[in-house]
């Protein structure tokens, strides 16, 4: 299975990660939407961040606090594009289900993501 396609399937655990923590916020606090993203992202990174390093990547020649702040580093970004197209969407289209905006935003977001752990954190 080729580096990226091990990627797509973590990227798609890291999805399911995101989607699940999304719903338990937005059921079960007074969270709304947007303040609800924001832990469900930070959640799904910490997930991906060790699928990544144990499968898609393997570990870096970096120390793990340092690997870890560098993922993280480009975690933000990748989280910050994924946010703002999250966010564009439901304001843009308001009556749109959130897992739909979830998805586009998540796609929207996905290279970026690859090319940024690939060449900044895991490279060899």
């Amino acid at each position: 299975m080729t580096r990226f396609l091990r990627f797509l399937v973590i990227g798609t655990i890291g999805f399911v990660a995101d989607a699940g923590m999304l719903w338990l916020m937005l059921a079960t606090t007074p969270f709304g939407v947007y303040s609800a993203r924001l832990v469900s992202i930070a959640f799904a990174l910490l997930v991906t961040w060790l699928l990544n390093r144990l499968i898609t990547f393997g570990p870096s020649s970096r120390h793990v606090a340092v690997e870890g702040a560098r993922y993280g580093g480009v975690g933000i970004a990748t989280s910050a594009i994924n946010y703002l197209a999250y966010s564009a969407f439901l304001w843009a289209v308001p009556d749109t289900p959130v897992i739909v905006a979830l998805v586009i935003a998540s796609v929207v977001a996905l290279a970026f993501s690859f090319l940024g752990y690939s060449r900044l954190v895991f490279d060899r």
